[in-house]
This record gives C-alpha cells, structure tokens and sequence, in this order.
C-alpha cells in the first residue's frame, strides 16, 4: 500500500498564514513602541507654540456648572460621547447640582435620566455612591487632590486628571484614546499603557504649555489626526509631524502655513 504523504505548505503560503495570525495595532495594543520621543526639546516647543497660537484658550467639551457636576460629567462620559452626556445632564444638573440634591434625587431617578448613555445602570449606582462619600468624607466638596479623588466611586486616573485640570487649573494630562493615540502614532510621548504616556507627556510638555496641553491633544486627535484617516490637510503641525502616517502632501496646508505665520509677528512684535 502506498504511503500518504501529507503535504508541505508552500513558502508563500506559510508566510501568508503567520501574516493573517499577527495582531493589527490599535489603541489598546498599539505595537512595537518606540523607547523615546521622535523630537528634540525645541521641536516639541514649536508644536506646542502652534497649538497656543491657533487656540489660545482652549476648553473641555463637556457642560457643567461647578466642580461637583463636572466631576459626575467626566464619570458619565466613560464609553460615551461628550454630547451624549451633555444631553442626558441638561436636566439634571438643573435638579441636582450637589452631591445633597443628587442624593435627595435617588438611584432610580438618576437612572431615568441618563438612561440614553452607556452603562447608565452602573453610573447611576456609581454617581449616588460619590456623593454619599462626598459629603461624609469631603464636606460636600469636590477634593483638589488625585489620591481623594481616586477613591472615589466611579473615578480613576484619568477622571480625576480631568477634574484638576478643568476646574482646579493643575497642570494634569488626562490621557483618552485620543491621546494615547496621539502620543505613540505621531511620537511626541510613546508608550504602551495610557500612564507610560502620561509620563511621558509630562516630561516633554514644556511648562508653560502644561495647563492647556492635555486639551489640545485630545482635540487634535478627536478632529484633525483622526483614528482611521487623519486629515492632514487641516493639520496645523503638519511641517513639524514626523509621524510615520502622515499623509505625504503637495504643500503645507495652509492653517499651518498661517499659525507659524502668526507666530512670528507675535515675536516680531515682542522683540
């Protein structure tokens, strides 16, 4: 009787095979990292200089009206969008705008109104637990400090990064997948978690940009350096972007030619 033999794969056909078991980087698992920023000390600062010089004053997007309901904004705003969040809060913070309103409020209607966002059975329980811990261990006030904030029901690093920077005007850097995003894929601050970007945010941010510098990051790559397609054509760091995905364009686009342009009368002007 004849022996079977079982065939060989061929090369191609092999290398083909590990290509379709090897991971896609993405913001969760974004790869091969580099070990240190793409830019030196100065390059850092002209972007920077850029994103001041385009949006001086730069704000959250989220509404609130004082550091209580931003910091029950920021807990909503896990998995959802910020405007799903204004949307759901409009109401509610008109009813309840302090952990003592909010408590008065209760569970079941708290969850009535946030029911159109993600996760709004859990948040709700987590926004109740908040404020009872607000006011037996904070007087009611909403804490000007990351551990306290962290002990929080609902609030990890980034929400209370958020809270301090937004309302406190700490120069904290709230890393979202925007940011973490932005960080590895343009090189500025790598890292493979969002705290080894932080980090490396700090580091490199220079500090009279600090206040602002989480804002125009998330922005930047909530609007222009998108996740599936950035658009370079609008990109007003476009000449000194030394990311690997950039669009390879005619010309600078001209919001980055005008932004640098801006710069230099404002230097002119202070000499």
């Amino acid at each position: 009787m004849a022996e079977t033999k079982t065939p060989v794969p061929h090369k191609s056909s092999a290398k083909s095979a590990k290509k379709k078991k090897s991971k896609t980087p993405s913001v969760a698992n974004p790869g091969r990292v580099l070990k240190k920023s793409r830019y030196t000390r100065a390059e850092t600062y002209a972007i920077f200089e850029r994103f001041h010089a385009d949006n001086p004053e730069p704000e959250g997007e989220l509404d609130y009206v004082n550091a209580y309901t931003l910091l029950v904004a920021v807990v909503l705003s896990a998995q959802a969008t910020d405007v799903g969040v204004n949307r759901a809060t409009k109401h509610l913070f008109e009813i309840a705008d302090t952990p003592e309103k909010m408590l008065a409020l209760g569970e079941d209607k708290v969850r009535e109104e946030i029911r159109t966002i993600g996760l709004y059975k859990t948040k709700a329980k987590n926004v109740i637990l908040l404020s009872e811990q607000l006011i037996r261990d904070h007087g009611g006030e909403v804490p000007e400090d990351r551990e306290a904030l962290e002990k929080l029901p609902g609030v990890g690093r980034k929400t209370a990064n958020v809270v301090l920077n937004i309302f406190f005007g700490h120069p904290t850097i709230a890393v979202d997948t925007h940011l973490f995003r932005l960080g590895n894929r343009i090189g500025i601050a790598p890292g493979k978690t969002p705290l080894d970007v932080e980090k490396a945010m700090e580091k490199a941010v220079p500090a009279e940009f600090g206040r602002h510098a989480h804002h125009w990051l998330i922005l930047h790559g909530r609007y222009i350096c998108k996740a599936r397609k950035p658009e370079c054509r609008r990109c007003v760091i476009y000449d000194l972007c030394k990311s690997p995905e950039k669009e390879q364009l005619d010309s600078i686009p001209e919001i980055a030619l005008r932004t640098r342009a801006q710069i230099e009368r404002q230097k002119a002007a202070g000499s």
